[in-house]
């Protein structure tokens, strides 16, 4: 058995919480990232629509080795751009306020709560604001 067999057979047994062999489809996007994916949300919704029902360890190892399964998560430089856009002063800051709404309302929407989670270790200025080029380095070193 290969190193990844092993690790995506060690994912799987996580989440194959009865022991059956299978897991349900709304496990598949938890058990993608246990295994170093990054799927968008639209991505993981058109496989999960695939399934017949629940994933067994074949089936999950087919949608990992996808064309395109694998890819690389961007440059920093990427998304300091798009923050640049809310950026008028072009300071290197936004608010606080509006980092929450960038995140919970445009592209792959987050929930107030994994925002919560993704702001916990950023440091906020006295006026309330985020150094955004800080806070994508930070995303992207986890």
């Amino acid at each position: 058995m290969s190193a990844n067999t092993k690790t995506y057979k060690d994912a799987f047994s996580l989440f194959d919480k009865k022991g059956t062999g299978k897991v349900p489809p709304e496990a598949l996007g938890d058990l993608l990232r246990a295994v170093g994916q990054n799927p968008t949300l639209a991505e993981i919704a058109d496989l999960e629509r695939q399934l017949p029902g629940e994933l067994d360890f074949d089936t999950y190892v087919k949608i990992i080795n996808r064309p395109d399964g694998f890819k690389p998560l961007g440059d920093a430089e990427d998304y300091v751009r798009g923050f640049q856009v809310f950026d008028k002063n072009m300071s290197g800051f936004i608010g606080v306020g509006e980092l929450r709404y960038i995140l919970t309302s445009i592209g792959e929407k987050l929930s107030d709560a994994e925002v919560d989670e993704l702001l916990k270790g950023v440091n906020v200025t006295q006026d309330g604001n985020v150094n955004y080029v800080e806070f994508v380095k930070s995303i992207l070193s986890q």
